[in-house]
């Protein structure tokens, strides 16, 4: 009879279960709680559940809960199937019995898939019993479900499978195992925080850019569940909202991770079938990649260690907040050296790992002062990055508490102002950096403001983005010079095209969705509704067109002229299925004649109420200028208000017309 080499063996299969019986067991337990508990509160409110509801709530369930279980539960069924690899008699007896290794291999990986997969099976069937009571079994939802929960769970543990066998002790696996799955995101964290503190400009403390290499992070930010609703009448009329179409968006990320799961799986068994029995209690099993950990280490200890000690030991004597090449090296430097000999340490298995290790110091040494000359001087260009304008695909400036978004193709000169003020930014670094930290001298009262945040966000068409933040100084002298960031910036925020955006009413997707009001006489706030914002936004966007609105005032005289009321309105763009959010705070002036006349007919606010600050605390403000009339143009009592579904197109009291807005709006007789 031809023999024959299997590459599964029952017995230790069925031996693997049964010995850890108590982990899949126990998870089994927990994990059918919740469709019990669904269960039972279905059975009490004697309710019924729509089947795409449901098969929402499975989707979910893929999209955040199962890659954070899997990713814990995976290396707990890891450490038990290849717990035989880290102790020299487990191993020998093993590799002695009459299976080969292939075998062995796959039997082990078939037996830690079987206990990842018995959880989610026992759950999963509770699950679908509990749909079919309700009258919400959905197969297609449940097939989908099915797939991405084994999809996940293959990658999980194969990556485990992977770094068990990269390792040779058993506390090294967890270590390294949850280390490799973040270590994308900690790396983008240490790298951003060193260019925060050397690059001016940059103040992001995080990027994402490298975020698809820890797959729990990325797929919990990635899958989304799209839930798309109709409205139906019902029998008495009443408006009913129902669940029209469920989808599990980017739902192929998981079959990418589960091809990357086969490609570690591969790796695994290379590793193996090369491994030395001799290798158990080794922190690095593979002889190559010993060099690699014991650098890593080096690394990782350097940033992260040097970030502490530079902290602890030099912030308070330094006088600025950006960081200082030379004591940031040293910091560098100690903490390396201390992360080398501990790495060297881990894989000698001894104290004695000093001998002979100049060179590799020196090297740590070099390795931190280039890392920090080369922030500090920028090598890369990343200050004075300024994309082009065929790069961009929009341009985002926040300034003064308002967002203006802007689009080649349709504002193209004002992109290109926002370039030019860009680049004058850049030029001033040192002036900007001197002014903020160590302020102008001598400093004149009212004619020097600090501490102007500005934001550009440049969205390129490859999907990148470049984000940049400066606190700006602003002084009456360098707003009289054209060539200035000071003059440039304030002609930018003056231009009547960029009020309009300020107010979004140029096109751009955002929709007034309520706002608030706080009457200071009354001492009394109040939540606005969408008409009612859409009401005082056309108001305000009527005041705008006569110069009563908009001009940027850097210096803030706060001489009490401006009413006592705060205003605030929301807006929310949809783009997909995500929801974006602005809002801008308005400074009512007695001059808006249109916004305190569209308050008065809304009901919002009386006559009493348009008080100013100096009005209501006139010892506060000097006599002279507390109760300085402003001058106002007179609206008639007949005006009227007309509701955001009456267009109209209106001439003020002077007879100049203005650009036509919709939505509500204030018209004279």
């Amino acid at each position: 009879m031809q023999s024959r080499t299997l590459c599964f063996n029952g017995t230790l299969f069925r031996k693997n279960l049964s010995r850890f019986w108590p982990l899949w067991g126990l998870a089994s337990f927990v994990g059918a709680l919740f469709p019990l508990a669904l269960f039972l509160q279905l059975v009490r409110e004697h309710t019924r559940v729509d089947a795409l509801e449901m098969t929402g709530a499975y989707y979910a369930a893929v999209s955040w809960a199962i890659p954070a279980l899997s990713l814990c539960y995976a290396v707990l069924c890891a450490m038990t199937v290849w717990s035989y690899l880290y102790n020299a008699r487990s191993v020998s007896l093993m590799h002695t019995l009459p299976i080969r290794r292939r075998g062995i291999f796959f039997t082990n990986f078939l037996s830690g898939m079987a206990m990842m997969l018995i959880p989610y099976a026992i759950t999963g069937a509770l699950c679908v019993l509990v749909s079919l009571y309700a009258h919400a079994f959905d197969p297609v939802g449940l097939g989908i479900t099915i797939l991405a929960v084994v999809g996940e769970s293959f990658f999980y543990f194969a990556s485990a499978t992977f770094v068990a066998f990269v390792t040779g002790n058993i506390f090294a696996l967890p270590a390294l195992y949850f280390l490799l799955h973040f270590l994308a995101v900690l790396a983008d964290f240490l790298v951003s925080s060193f260019a925060q503190g050397f690059l001016f400009g940059f103040n992001s403390s995080y990027t994402g850019v490298v975020e698809f290499l820890s797959p729990t992070v990325y797929l919990t930010g990635h899958l989304r569940v799209d839930m798309e609703y109709a409205e139906t009448m019902t029998a008495s009329g009443y408006a009913d909202r129902a669940v029209a179409s469920v989808t599990l968006e980017n739902g192929w990320l998981i079959a990418v991770y589960a091809l990357v799961g086969v490609v570690l799986t591969a790796l695994a068994y290379s590793a193996y079938r090369r491994r030395h029995s001799e290798s158990a209690g080794d922190v690095m099993a593979v002889r190559w990649l010993r060099p690699v950990f014991r650098w890593g280490v080096t690394v990782l200890a350097g940033t992260l260690g040097g970030l502490v000690l530079y902290e602890l030991f030099w912030r308070s004597f330094q006088y600025s907040p950006t960081y200082e090449a030379l004591p940031m090296a040293v910091c560098l430097a100690v903490a390396g050296i201390i992360g080398y000999y501990a790495a060297s340490m881990l894989l000698a298995k001894s104290l004695r790992v000093f001998r002979g290790s100049w060179k590799s110091l020196l090297a740590v040494v070099v390795l931190a002062a280039a890392f920090c000359a080369a922030l500090h001087f920028d090598a890369l260009g990343i200050e004075s990055r300024i994309p082009t304008l065929d790069q961009v695909k929009q341009v985002e400036l926040r300034v003064q508490g308002n967002t203006y978004t802007l689009y080649p193709g349709q504002d193209d000169a004002l992109i290109e102002q926002v370039r030019t003020l860009h680049q004058a930014i850049t030029a001033d670094e040192a002036y900007i950096r001197d002014a903020e930290y160590n302020g102008l001298m001598p400093e004149e009262e009212g004619n020097v403001s600090y501490g102007n945040p500005l934001r550009l966000t440049y969205t390129l068409r490859t999907g990148a983005v470049v984000e940049r933040f400066y606190s700006l100084t602003i002084t009456r002298d360098r707003l009289a010079q054209s060539d200035t960031y000071d003059a440039l910036l304030d002609a930018l925020v003056r231009n009547e095209t960029m009020k309009q955006k300020r107010l979004h009413l140029g096109g751009d997707g955002y929709t007034p969705d309520g706002g608030s009001i706080y009457v200071e006489r009354r001492g009394e706030g109040y939540d606005l509704g969408s008409r009612e914002a859409q009401a005082i936004l056309n108001a305000v966007a009527q005041d705008a067109a006569v110069g009563a609105w908009g001009d940027a005032d850097w210096f803030g005289s706060n001489d009490g002229s401006d009413y006592a009321l705060n205003l605030d309105l929301s807006f929310t763009r949809q783009e997909k299925n995500n929801t974006y959010n602005d809002w801008i705070t308005i400074t009512v002036r007695p001059s808006m004649t249109y916004t305190t006349t569209c308050l008065k007919k809304l009901g919002l606010v009386t006559e009493e109420d348009l008080v100013t600050w100096a009005q209501m605390d006139p010892a506060r403000y000097d006599a002279d200028e507390a109760y300085e009339e402003t001058v106002q143009a007179e609206i008639p009592d007949t005006a009227q208000v007309i509701y955001p579904e009456e267009h109209t197109v209106e001439a003020l009291p002077s007879g100049e017309p203005t650009a036509a807005v919709t939505g509500l709006v204030v018209l004279s007789a």
